[in-house]
């Protein structure tokens, strides 16, 4: 594959080495394209040496090539990464006054864009409706990751990672045309007014296979359960109860091909929460709940045609039992159990799992969050060919 390799002028330019390096490991045939801002931060040494192309990103150069054609006609895919704010909000308005400008409006390739940048830049309106724009006219965007950013702080924003990039524009549409719905985060039971039954599930994991099918090629509904989720290419629909997260996937459900109910969901709920805040000086020394059972949603979501992916989140070192037990108990057609003992994997980035079908084990992973959402949807997508 012919790739096009647009570098923007920001930080993470430098995380464009391993792109490429990934890139010509894979067997594409690689053309960089920086802008001036870009080459403050990355030398076109780097990038000729690594691409084994030149790097010639002056418009004016070649004019009687008419090099921009050339090259947009050139390419298969054309990428953007990292694609800043600016060059977002350019593209969208269509200014093509550099090489890389004139190339995006004249190519028929797939034109996949990377966005990088701080989180109060991402989050902005304007962003966000360029984001939208750029969406609309068929533009593939690669969601930027969470975590550190440029300074002490950390949010969303951050580039995507390299191996997430090049997996996305290598043609690797496992899930396309399919509709999936994955719920993620964890449910709040009210008390009160101000207090709730709730538990550790940071949403991580379910936040990064939403990601993977997305990048899979799907059509993703996002239901997040008091979870902060950045605009992007699912759709989301946030809840707090259990009884909102089902009434949500039901709304979903009818033509959806998959779900994957990757939430930690409530299994009881206060029977009576009260409307305000319970005083502690009002109620004494104790204070009796009165708890009853919420609907087991993963056992009542039902429909010809679903694929159904259950988790098992075990204290114990009997998960293939527990996790084939419950495959059969809720109809799932695959599980994804994990042990979290002591607190393990609740907040963090990485994860160890076990996924069972009808079978038996199929397949164990260790890795990041990631890794263990691409496995999951590879597994998906074998089920569902």
């Amino acid at each position: 594959m012919k790739v096009l390799l647009g570098v923007t002028g920001g930080i993470a330019a430098y995380k464009s080495a391993e792109i490429i390096r990934l890139l010509t490991e894979a067997g594409h045939d690689v053309r960089v394209l920086p802008t001036e801002n870009a080459l403050r931060f990355i030398g076109s040494t780097t990038l000729e040496a690594l691409s084994h192309n030149p790097i010639d990103p002056n418009l004016y150069t070649d004019v009687a090539d008419v090099k921009h054609i050339e090259v947009a006609q050139w390419a298969d895919v054309v990428l953007v990464a990292p694609a800043t704010a600016s060059f977002l909000a350019r593209t969208a308005i269509g200014i093509a006054d550099d090489l890389l400008g004139n190339i995006i409006l004249a190519t028929r390739a797939r034109v996949f864009v990377a966005p990088a940048m701080h989180t109060e830049m991402w989050e902005n309106p304007a962003t966000l409706a360029n984001i939208a724009t750029l969406r609309e006219r068929g533009l593939q965007i690669i969601e930027p990751g969470v975590g550190r950013l440029t300074g002490k702080d950390s949010g969303v924003g951050r580039l995507a990672e390299p191996a997430e990039i090049v997996a996305a524009i290598s043609g690797n549409n496992q899930l396309s045309g399919k509709r999936v719905i994955v719920t993620a985060g964890g449910t709040r039971e009210p008390i009160d007014a101000v207090r709730f039954l709730g538990n550790y599930s940071s949403g991580k994991q379910g936040l990064e296979i939403a990601k993977a099918a997305t990048l899979a090629g799907a059509k993703v509904v996002l239901i997040a359960a008091n979870i902060d989720v950045a605009s992007g290419a699912a759709e989301v629909v946030h809840v707090r109860t259990a009884s909102e997260l089902d009434s949500a996937i039901k709304q979903h459900l009818d033509d959806a091909d998959v779900l994957i109910m990757a939430a930690a969901v409530a299994d009881f709920r206060v029977e009576n929460p009260a409307q305000n805040k319970l005083k502690r000086s009002e109620l004494g020394a104790q204070i009796t709940l009165n708890l009853i059972a919420n609907p087991d949603i993963l056992a009542s979501t039902n429909r010809d045609g679903l694929l159904k992916v259950g988790f098992a989140a075990e204290t114990t070192t009997e998960l293939a039992s527990l996790a084939q037990a419950k495959l059969r108990a809720k109809n799932c057609d695959l599980i994804v159990a994990n042990n979290v003992s002591s607190g393990a994997v609740f907040g963090a980035d990485t994860n160890s799992v076990e996924i069972f079908d009808a079978t038996g084990l199929v397949q164990s992973i260790s890795g990041t969050k990631s890794d263990v959402a691409h496995a999951l949807i590879a597994q998906i997508s074998e089920r569902l060919k």
